[in-house]
């Protein structure tokens, strides 16, 4: 899509949603909010909804003229959804985070002033969720998983499933892309010769609608990912730079 060259928003918050109608209105509410006094935009990418989500959003554009809302004609998954806001994305920096409310919005701009404050080759600061507000079960598998990727990938992350995460546009494109990649984008970054650093976030109760995804579910895609991203990394030849002569 094209990108206006002026009056541009410095950042793109990217919210993925599927049957969120219960949580995406607040969850908007509430990133306007933190963001306020920024230079901001928000894209929520719909991802072929079945319920009210769309409907939802659209009610609020009036009420906050930084919302945009991008609707998939068929169901891609969250991956995909982010990648679509981030094509779309006016803004630099970009802002990532869970359509279901778990991710607090207030903790974004923390991650966008330390990405900021950061080296030029700091491309990627995530949330490490504190106080995880899931069942038992579902943070036993989450550390185990945790656990097996850092020390395969050695990625340095402790919790590549946090949504929240502030990072480049322009890095997030030099990315391959492949479904799930969200979980992996810290050691695709680390892959292309970036920085990648980390910051404890607020984690919440879901308050609406239900999980997308089982313990089974994640366990049987990241086998094949893991592989996958244990290849790509194998086949990495980086120059570190290029200078024009």
């Amino acid at each position: 899509m094209a990108r206006p060259a002026a009056s541009a928003p410095d950042i793109s918050v990217v919210v993925p949603v599927f049957d969120e109608e219960g949580a995406a209105p607040a969850l908007a509410r509430e990133i306007a909010a933190a963001f306020e006094g920024r230079s901001y935009e928000m894209v929520f990418v719909d991802d072929r909804s079945r319920d009210g989500t769309i409907a939802a959003l659209t009610a609020l554009k009036a009420e906050i003229p930084q919302l945009r809302i991008l609707a998939h004609r068929a169901n891609s998954g969250q991956s995909r959804a982010i990648r679509t806001g981030i094509l779309a994305a006016h803004g630099e920096v970009i802002v990532t985070l869970d359509g279901d409310g778990q991710n607090d919005p207030a903790d974004g701009p923390m991650l966008v002033d330390a990405l900021l404050a950061g080296p030029p080759d700091l491309a990627l600061v995530g949330g490490e969720r504190v106080k995880r507000q899931d069942s038992q079960a579902k943070k036993i598998a989450s550390k185990f998983g945790n656990g097996v990727r850092k020390r395969l990938l050695k990625d340095t992350a402790n919790d590549t499933g946090c949504g929240l995460k502030a990072f480049r546009r322009e890095a997030f494109l030099r990315l391959p892309y492949f479904d799930h990649i969200h979980r992996y984008i810290p050691a695709l970054m680390l892959r292309e010769g970036y920085r990648v650093d980390f910051r404890p976030v607020n984690h919440r109760h879901r308050q609406t609608g239900a999980s997308k995804y089982t313990n089974f579910g994640r366990l049987m895609a990241s086998a094949s990912d893991l592989l996958g991203v244990m290849w790509l990394q194998t086949r990495a030849r980086n120059p570190g730079g290029a200078d024009e002569v």
